[in-house]
């Protein structure tokens, strides 16, 4: 690994470069804060990506990604003389002392959870008028769920253990089905979500991800099928024209393939 020396030389490389590419290259200087943010949001789904996988020769591509439009927003900041890379450096360092007073103060928080409700109350008398402060509207539904119930938990309103949370999607089902025999759509949707927002629950006091739960099963399905579409053109046949008994037969032997 590179020793510290090392690793700041190359971050001041990259400076150098940035400053460079902003002063010559016609593409860079056309961007703004606005310009970037849809790239910047496409370079984090695509570590999100590498992460789930644990691809680290992907996941170290991505955060040279993301780690370009940091400097790239710094860059801009400067121009504006409203901040600088190092004014961003300085305020995340000066947010992590402030926020670990068990590491730079005189706190004990012996265990993670102690940590993580310290953190919550040391950011309500920063002024924040809320524990849901600072996530952001624009998250994914699930991700904006865990985030909410693990904000709550941070000041004590929380479930005690995963298994009443099992009780609570029983009974979140059994709403749901009633709505469902009424055709209430309305409900049917207000009930469902209920529904996942305690699924959602019982995952987080469970210790799983439901992101990432998700989203490989997403990766699993799209496996299987695109092995069913190639199995089925094999045989010259087309999806469409197949009944469903006999695309469950190639969806089985996709399964059955799949676990070899």
């Amino acid at each position: 690994m590179n020793s510290r020396a090392d690793q700041l030389k190359a971050l001041d490389r990259l400076l150098t470069i940035m400053d460079e590419l902003r002063a010559q290259c016609p593409w860079d200087q056309k961007q703004t804060f606005q310009t970037l943010r849809h790239l910047t949001i496409e370079e984090l789904y695509e570590l999100a990506d590498a992460l789930l996988e644990e691809d680290l020769e992907e996941i170290k591509k991505e955060l040279g990604d993301l780690l370009l439009h940091i400097f790239f927003y710094a860059k801009i900041g400067s121009e504006k003389q409203a901040f600088d890379i190092a004014d961003v450096a300085n305020q995340i360092a000066e947010k992590l002392i402030y926020r670990h007073p068990h590491i730079y103060g005189d706190v004990e928080a012996k265990d993670a959870e102690t940590v993580k409700k310290n953190w919550e109350a040391l950011k309500l008398k920063e002024g924040k008028k809320s524990v849901f402060q600072g996530v952001p509207k624009g998250l994914p539904a699930v991700v904006k769920a865990l985030r909410l119930q693990e904000k709550a938990a941070g000041v004590g309103f929380d479930w005690k253990a995963a298994a009443p949370v099992w009780k609570k999607i029983k009974e979140e089902l059994a709403e749901f089905e009633a709505e469902y025999a009424q055709k209430n759509a309305q409900q049917m949707e207000n009930e469902f979500g209920d529904l996942l927002f305690s699924m959602i629950n019982f995952a987080r006091l469970a210790s799983l991800d439901p992101e990432a739960a998700l989203e490989r099963t997403n990766k699993k399905f799209i496996r299987r099928f695109q092995h069913m579409e190639t199995q089925v053109a094999q045989d010259g046949n087309r999806l469409e024209e197949l009944d469903l008994e006999t695309l469950e037969t190639y969806w089985q032997k996709a399964k059955a393939n799949e676990d070899r």
